[in-house]
């Protein structure tokens, strides 16, 4: 058995049933003391009704008093006994479900650090909260089976047993129930997989477009769109709803029999006894002892039709984790955050072959060349290289591959970046994605990464960021609580403190990704500025149409559907290449105001048609539209 706090294990991803097959054998000893004490438990049920038999005929029948006493001192002590066994069954029984719930959400959180960058684009974030909070739950819930599941199989067969010690037509009425219960139970078992497997499906789909609403309500409100997405919501909400109805018509007839079917083998095995009592078959306290085992028998009976349908509905939830966890990621897919860390072989999941290659080095001497083959861009090493499209999306392309986020023939002093060991290129090599999340927590962590900073060197970063102001409007600082995803902050404070993080981990070589594309013109000039300044010799690529960051560049490569159509200082390029001149003033020529680039010329916090955050870059700026198809 191996703890789920540490190691979840391998997951069986060839099918649902082994999957959950999996989550029991991974605590097997845990599972066989909840079937031990299941089984007790069971069992124990049926020893009342044994003894109020023993007690009808050895003492109350002939008027033996004391014997009358010593048999419901025995029955008043069974069933503490049994009391006692059913509350240590719960409590392992929990902990069977719990083990199973933190084991599949480890293994969906791992596979969820695998994919990386690839996650958005496989699967929806709605779908992952689905998985993460529902399934997982259904799942755990399954295993119930194990312990009264197992225990009720026993019980049936021993109460079957007793009655055939009093009559073998009360055995055999019991012995049909079985194959009833079958009969009458499968066809809507497999009717309720059907539905619900639509009704799941459904629901991770509404739940991310809920979750895209929310994440886009500022926008929504700013285009006038909020009403025609809140409509689709509602309709998809109803669609939702009608699903649900068809999960709980099933649902409600297999409850319906789970609590119909006991009750009809009591009344027939009471019948049958209670007649043959009258015909002197059988003693009184014979017929008392088949009453009560038949009414015994409802427990494992509702514990069949109960388990039966937790199995179906665990057995969906299992196909959709099995599902998101046998997605392999891209070729050298990328972490969704600049501090995180991307598992090794052991802990990747199903599927997953080794990471590296077993000869990956560690790459070449400092100072050479990064080149993307693809593009035609060679990063100079010690310089500042801005790359400017119309197209936002085609530069963000160009960062993936010199990043090595996605394939490509990408090299880096003539070795390629998949020939090289992937810790340590992302020691050397940092992407600062303008989309990367901010977890929650208090700045000083968000912005640390792996290891604890200064305060010199915070206040360093702070600077070059333009980012004191962030820190001074926080009421406790640096130890201010940031919400998840940066939610308590303003989108240019968010862009900020994310090159903050950047500079922090101070990269042999520093790939950012529109970093000023959310502030107003007077911070994004100082940006630029203290930024040349800050990584002076350092190797610096920005991805940006702004004058005010292509006029500090080095070098300024300008892109045409993805490829390099003119190399030049942004001057040089204003003055030959008109489709650049067109480009990067269009924005000054449409804008207006102080808050940045967006066609309103919206100021901090403002939104122009397409500008975003603190005074964003609308037509002519460098928000990326299209960042999310890189994605």
């Amino acid at each position: 058995m191996t703890d789920s706090y540490t190691d979840p294990g391998t997951p069986d991803c060839r099918g649902a049933a082994r999957y959950l097959w999996w989550l029991v054998v991974s605590q097997r000893r845990r599972v066989a003391a909840g079937a031990l004490l299941g089984t007790v438990w069971m069992v124990g049920l049926t020893a009342a009704p044994y003894l109020l038999s023993r007690a009808v005929d050895d003492g109350l029948a002939p008027g033996r008093w004391p014997v009358l006493a010593g048999w419901t001192a025995a029955l008043l002590a069974a069933g503490a006994l049994n009391a006692w066994v059913g509350v240590m069954r719960h409590r392992v029984m929990t902990r069977v479900r719990l083990d199973a719930v933190f084991r599949s959400v480890q293994v969906v959180v791992r596979q969820a650090t695998r994919l990386g960058g690839a996650l958005p684009r496989r699967v929806t974030a709605g779908e992952v909260v689905t998985i993460g909070f529902g399934d997982v739950g259904m799942m755990a819930t399954a295993l119930t089976i194990t312990g009264p599941g197992f225990g009720g199989v026993i019980a049936y067969g021993v109460v079957a047993v007793l009655l055939l010690a009093i009559s073998p037509l009360l055995a055999l009425v019991v012995l049909l129930g079985a194959p009833l219960l079958a009969v009458l139970i499968g066809p809507l078992l497999g009717r309720l997989q059907g539905a619900e497997t639509a009704y799941r499906e459904r629901q991770g789909d509404l739940t991310a477009r809920f979750v895209d609403i929310a994440g886009g309500l500022r926008v929504l409100n700013g285009i006038g769109g909020k009403e025609v997405y809140a409509e689709r919501y509602r309709r998809g909400s109803r669609e939702l709803s009608a699903e649900g109805y068809r999960v709980g018509a099933v649902t409600s007839w297999i409850q319906a029999l789970g609590l119909g079917l006991p009750v009809l083998f009591l009344g027939v095995v009471t019948w049958l006894a209670a007649r043959m009592a009258a015909q002197g078959a059988i003693t009184v306290g014979e017929m008392a002892a088949a009453y009560g085992y038949a009414a015994v028998l409802a427990v494992p009976v509702a514990f069949f039709i109960e388990g039966a349908y937790e199995i179906s509905r665990g057995l969906v939830a299992a196909r959709r984790v099995i599902r998101f966890l046998s997605m392999e990621p891209d070729a050298g897919s990328r972490e969704t955050d600049a501090g995180s860390r991307e598992p090794d072989a052991e802990s990747a999941g199903p599927g997953a072959g080794p990471l590296e290659p077993d000869d990956a080095g560690d790459g070449p001497a400092a100072g050479s060349v990064l080149c993307d083959p693809a593009s035609g861009v060679e990063v100079v090493p010690g310089r500042l290289t801005v790359l400017a499209s119309a197209r936002p999306a085609e530069s963000a392309a160009v960062v993936d591959r010199l990043g090595r986020f996605t394939a490509s023939d990408a090299t880096w002093g003539g070795v390629r970046l998949d020939g090289i060991g992937r810790a340590r290129l992302r020691e050397r090599i940092l992407v600062a994605d303008n989309e990367a999340d901010l977890f929650a927590g208090t700045l000083r962590d968000l912005v640390s990464g792996r290891r604890e900073r200064d305060e010199e060197e915070i206040g360093r970063a702070l600077h070059t960021a333009v980012a004191e102001d962030v820190v001074r409007g926080l009421p406790g600082g640096l130890d201010s609580e940031v919400a998840a995803r940066g939610a308590s902050l303003s989108g240019g404070q968010r862009q900020r403190i994310r090159l903050v993080r950047a500079l922090l981990a101070d990269p042999e070589i520093l790939l950012a990704v529109e970093p000023t594309s959310a502030v107003d013109t007077h911070t994004e000039a100082a940006m630029a500025a203290r930024l040349y300044a800050a990584r002076a010799g350092r190797t610096t690529v920005v991805t940006s149409t702004s004058p005010l960051v292509l006029d500090r560049a080095d070098t300024v490569y300008y892109l045409v559907d993805g490829s390099v159509a003119a190399v030049g200082t942004h001057r040089e390029l204003l003055r030959g290449r008109p489709g650049y001149r067109l480009l990067v003033t269009r924005g000054s020529e449409d804008g207006g105001g102080d808050g940045g680039h967006g066609a309103d010329g919206q100021g901090t916090d403002g939104h122009g048609t397409d500008g975003l955050g603190d005074g964003g870059h609308g037509a002519g700026g460098s928000v990326p539209p299209a960042r999310e198809a890189v994605r």
